[in-house]
């Protein structure tokens, strides 16, 4: 425990929360019944549990928590949209947590420089809106649109379905403030594309996960918005035709192919079940992909991606397609990629989310499912990706059982990973969930690294304490 923490009973834990409440307002300060009204995520029902939830206003409140927690010795995780999938924020009783939801606004819109200043706290999707508004874009998308926060998508350095065109969340960010452990603010707010002066000290704070820092606001990197979109689901027979058709089109339309999903068979016929999506085709192939472009010239944008069709199609890479023809089709076409609720119906089901080179997929894939079947004959594996970018994701159900099969899940899944070069973890990050499995993809070196900054930054551990690793 850290030194001079707080213990739970103690006097020094009433002084702490009186400090919060003084610096916050009644108002800000969460425990107890209102706490417990909470879940502990997206994906946990369960009622929250903590000593206490602050909900600073500005980063300056922020700064003042940090300092008094930092005085208490007291641990800090920080809540975002809670859609994350590796336990990043799970909290102990003895343990704040900090939320960013009074943070939300959308400071400025700079159309001519094309950034947004954003507080930490906004929802992805309504600085999508908002920036939609003034004729811009900002091209960070995922299935957790509509809760998952700015703070948390920098903290992971999230990903989603345009990384092949825009990149991760790492190449969308210019400027960041930050507050430390000891309640430093390090603001960094550069608006410039280019700025060479001294290190990028933001970068050490994407994908951290909270344990170096608590983003509390962040200059975007937008772009000019599109006017064309083309969308269209295919069908092959093999994998070999999803990499010649990725190759196809990456050819044929340039930097115009902004997303690139495959769903293997077996998960297109899970979520076209009766009950659930509408098949738009035959339910029998092996693999189906959505492919969508944007542009500025829809009739030529138009053109040039059904002529890409056309030649995978003579090419015999296509056995079959459907090609969306309003807003309202190609929204049930992405359902049927992103809407996955039908295969975590069997429980208990395990999430997740590697990378490894895209020549490896198709074999990493056979020994995985070879693997688990052998250990569950009735189980089930389900597989989609961003295979664009590397990135696989399975549900792994393994038929009957319960949590405690998640290690042995574990073993198959992350087991073959390392002799085909991949990640345990493309875009989700470490966690706790993780934790065990880091050294599969990280050199010693390099974890020793990690380790050093953490001390340097937050030499009491108060941040996020036990998750990617142990300091």
């Amino acid at each position: 425990m850290p030194r001079g923490a707080v213990h739970g009973g103690d006097i020094r834990v009433n002084d702490l929360l009186t400090g919060l409440i003084a610096i916050v307002g009644e108002g800000g300060v969460l425990s107890g019944k209102a706490l417990a009204e909470r879940p502990r995520s997206y994906w946990d029902p369960e009622p929250l549990s903590a000593r206490a939830l602050v909900r600073p206003r500005t980063t300056e409140e922020l700064s003042e928590v940090m300092v008094l927690c930092h005085r208490f010795g007291q641990p800090i995780v920080t809540h975002g949209g809670l859609t994350g999938c590796v336990q990043g924020t799970v909290v102990t009783d003895d343990e704040v947590v900090v939320s960013l939801e009074r943070m939300a606004a959308i400071e400025e819109i700079d159309a001519l420089g094309r950034t947004a200043t954003v507080q930490a706290g906004a929802v992805l999707q309504n600085v999508q809106a908002a920036v939609a508004r003034q004729d811009l874009y900002f091209p960070l998308d995922l299935g957790a649109r509509g809760s998952c926060t700015i703070g948390g998508n920098i903290a992971t350095n999230a990903g989603g379905i345009n990384v092949i065109r825009y990149g991760m969340m790492r190449e969308l960010v210019l400027g960041l403030e930050v507050v430390l452990a000891d309640g430093t603010i390090v603001s960094s707010m550069n608006r410039m594309l280019k700025n060479n002066s001294g290190y990028d000290l933001k970068q050490m704070f994407i994908g951290s996960e909270g344990t170096l820092g608590i983003v509390t606001r962040a200059v975007l990197k937008l772009r000019e918005a599109t006017v064309s979109r083309n969308t269209a689901m295919v069908a092959l027979d093999s994998f070999a035709s999803v990499v010649g058709l990725l190759q196809l089109m990456g050819r044929a339309l340039g930097g115009a192919l902004s997303a690139y999903e495959v769903m293997w068979g077996d998960y297109y016929r899970a979520v076209t079940e009766p009950g659930w999506h509408r098949a738009p085709m035959d339910r029998e192939y092996p693999f189906y992909i959505i492919a969508e472009t944007t542009g500025t010239d829809e009739k030529a944008d138009t053109a040039q991606f059904m002529n890409s069709l056309e030649r995978a199609a003579a090419a015999g890479l296509v056995v079959d397609a459907v090609i969306a023809k309003s807003d309202a089709e190609r929204e049930a076409l992405w359902a049927i990629r992103e809407d996955f609720e039908a295969v975590v119906q069997p429980k208990p089901t395990f999430l997740y989310d590697v990378s490894l080179p895209i020549r490896a997929m198709d074999q990493y894939i056979h020994d995985v499912i070879g693997g688990l079947l052998l250990r569950w004959p009735e189980g089930h594996c389900h597989v989609i990706g961003h295979i664009g970018d590397g990135n696989l994701h399975l549900f792994v159900s393994p038929g009957a059982g319960g949590e405690d099969l998640h290690i042995e899940a574990d073993e198959e899944v992350y087991g073959p990973l390392s002799r085909f070069g991949g990640s345990v973890s493309a875009e989700h990050g470490i966690g706790l969930e993780k934790k065990r499995w880091l050294p599969t993809s990280r050199a010693p070196t390099e974890i020793a690294l990690m380790q050093l900054l953490k001390r340097t930054l937050d030499p009491e551990n108060l941040l996020n304490r036990g998750k990617i690793f142990d300091a």
